[in-house]
């Protein structure tokens, strides 16, 4: 293999990094937000959880890898260029490890839109395929955070009145960081954080009553966590082979092993840099409890599979964001600043990646 192949490997790696320092804890973010469970076993639940759904993409999602190999878009002999492949992986992976630097909470799907977006353009003008950039690419980011938020906030209303139909009530216990509190009645086991992060004081909204003799808490709970998998392991499924379809110009690499090779990355990224991400996304949006927490990791993990499965770039950021903010909306709690400041980022996303990966393919274009 060529020194440019291997420049493109690790290229690919680097934004397989940076996806899971941004992503990886954005299933597990109500977890950590409801007070349901600590960081540590958040980032390690959600690690597994999208390690598997990256493995499953071996036989689920050969579509996105076809579409983010550039397909369509341009050319295809300009597909082959090792130097398109590498400005691509360069524009996403610098723009997505910026946005975890920060904390913003921003897709790896939308900056691989606009590095596909950016290189192509530089390579090929107006032979590059706007159409199907609108269409495959933009059409779907752009729809689904709206639809997210509107289905988490109708399913929202839909749980909350068989609740109060029920007899389930909520109790309010205060959570105090750095301390553990005892679970009773009315307070719940609530783990300190190995984050060096100051975190206020705040309430957490916890249920009573029982279904079929088991505590409904412990019934969200349980609930909770399977949703939270469910997201993270759609992540997985659906961010895996956008990376890989970089790679594809490598004949030399199975397929099969250039997927492993970015869930291992993926999972690092996440493990060892997540955490101003993670906190902006479980504590900046709005406050929520382990219902609200179930209910937007539910529309999230159904909306996430269903694109990938079919084949559409949906961000799992957006319709993570989205599905929070619906909560949010129904609450009155979001924190609009932030949601305002999470929106610029994603505005600012495309063309920052665009123009990077536009420099880059000039670059190799003038030594290489």
């Amino acid at each position: 293999m060529s020194i440019i192949f291997i420049f493109l490997f690790v290229a690919a790696c680097f934004l397989a990094y940076s996806n899971g320092a941004n992503d990886n804890f954005k299933g597990v973010a109500t977890l950590f937000g409801s007070g349901t469970t600590n960081y540590k076993n958040a980032i390690n639940w959600a690690t597994a959880t999208t390690f598997a759904g990256s493995v499953t993409a071996l036989f689920l999602a050969k579509e996105l890898v076809k579409n983010f190999s550039g397909k369509g878009l341009v050319p295809d002999e300009l597909i082959l260029s090792p130097n398109f492949a590498i400005s691509i992986a360069l524009g996403a992976a610098i723009t997505v490890y910026l946005a975890t630097r920060i904390g913003m909470p921003i897709s790896t799907t939308h900056s691989l839109v606009g590095a596909l977006f950016g290189a192509g353009v530089m390579a090929v003008g107006s032979d590059f395929n706007f159409i199907k950039l609108g269409k495959t690419f933009l059409m779907p980011l752009i729809v689904s955070p709206l639809i997210a938020a509107v289905l988490s906030l109708i399913a929202y209303l839909i749980f909350r009145y068989f609740r109060a139909l029920m007899g389930i009530s909520k109790n309010d216990t205060i959570y105090i960081p750095k301390a553990e509190v005892s679970n009773t009645n009315h307070m719940r086991m609530v783990s300190t954080t190995p984050m060096n992060v100051e975190i206020e004081n705040q309430h957490i909204e916890t249920y009573s009553g029982q279904v079929l003799g088991i505590t409904t808490q412990k019934i969200l709970d349980t609930l909770h966590y399977i949703s939270a998998g469910v997201v993270s392991f759609a992540r997985g499924l659906n961010d895996t082979p956008k990376i890989v379809g970089l790679l594809l110009i490598i004949n030399t690499l199975d397929i099969r092993w250039g997927l492993i090779t970015v869930a291992i990355v993926m999972a690092a990224g996440g493990l060892l840099n997540s955490k101003k991400v993670g906190v902006t996304m479980s504590q900046k949006i709005t406050p929520m409890n382990s219902g609200q927490g179930f209910t937007a990791n539910m529309i999230t993990g159904l909306l996430v599979t269903t694109a990938s499965i079919h084949g559409l770039p949906v961000s799992t950021t957006h319709v993570s964001v989205g599905s929070i903010f619906g909560i949010g909306t129904v609450t009155k709690k979001s924190d609009l600043k932030m949601v305002s400041k999470i929106i610029l980022s994603w505005v600012l996303t495309l063309p920052i990646a665009a123009l990077t990966s536009a420099f880059f393919f000039k670059l190799f274009q003038m030594f290489l």
